[in-house]
């Protein structure tokens, strides 16, 4: 397929590093121009630079916000005032017995995961709506179908966020703009090497820790490996272009066969 993005401009939250980094590059090769975001300024120069090695002919523009706030989704706003194309991937994680979870982490969560994307498609939808063409993508996880027991709080917003999706893209209905889901299964980056090594100990080699993890913990995954950030991105840029134009309102799942079902 064909994928061209040329003329478009994107913005991935949360895109320093791992699956947003690997989003960014996807985007920028299918040749869009992508605001790349983090919250620390001179951390998110290094991560452009890293992403223009990887794309040499792409236009990142570095965006310094902390989308996890009311303030700083105004500023990542203001830095790139208009967009085509919204990836929401801004999210956090971590493993909590479930009855030690606090009222302000349960809060945290729901602010970082759910309204993040929430403000920023408030932000861009009506442009998008406005000249009849724009995608919004909100990155979940297959936490949101299977809660794991080890971060309950976690499942509760990627479950929010399906449901964020399917709400907008009913406002978005008849307009040329598509709103949808990626159902991310476990997928291998920095932080989730941590989270495997929290979950399995630190003595183990990575490919060995890495086995483990799936079959002790995520033993649903019909893939037995973790999937790579490349693997979620081919997803995104697919559902970004015109060729996904009659994909909304839609959780579609890029997650191994994590989740064990025949529906999407």
């Amino acid at each position: 397929m064909n994928v061209d993005l040329g003329g478009r401009t994107a913005l991935v939250t949360g895109s320093s590093q791992g699956i947003g980094a690997a989003i960014a590059v996807g985007l920028a090769r299918a040749g869009a121009r992508v605001g790349v975001n983090g919250r620390d300024a001179e951390r998110l120069e290094r991560s452009v630079e890293k992403l223009r090695s990887e794309v040499p002919d792409g236009v990142f523009v570095p965006v310094a916000a902390d989308v996890g706030t009311e303030e700083g989704a105004a500023r990542a706003v203001e830095a790139l005032p208009d967009a085509d194309i919204l990836v929401n991937n801004l999210g956090i994680f971590g493993p909590a017995p479930a009855l030690d979870i606090t009222d302000d982490e349960w809060r945290r969560y729901f602010e970082i995961n759910v309204l993040s994307a929430v403000r920023l498609i408030r932000a861009y939808l009506p442009r998008m709506t406005g000249r009849g063409w724009g995608r919004v993508l909100n990155i979940a996880s297959d936490s949101a179908v299977v809660i794991p027991a080890e971060m309950i709080h976690y499942g509760m917003s990627k479950t929010a966020l399906l449901a964020v999706s399917r709400g907008f893209a009913k406002e978005a209905a008849a307009s040329g703009v598509t709103v949808n889901s990626v159902i991310a299964g476990p997928t291998h980056t920095e932080g989730v090497e941590e989270f495997v090594h929290r979950l399995v100990g630190r003595d183990l080699p990575w490919d060995e820790a890495q086995r483990v993890f799936m079959r002790e913990h995520r033993p649903q995954s019909l893939l037995q490996r973790l999937i790579e950030p490349e693997e979620i991105a081919h997803l995104v840029v697919y559902l970004s272009s015109p060729l996904a134009s009659a994909t909304t309102g839609a959780a579609v799942r890029v997650d191994g066969g994590y989740v064990d079902s025949i529906l999407p």
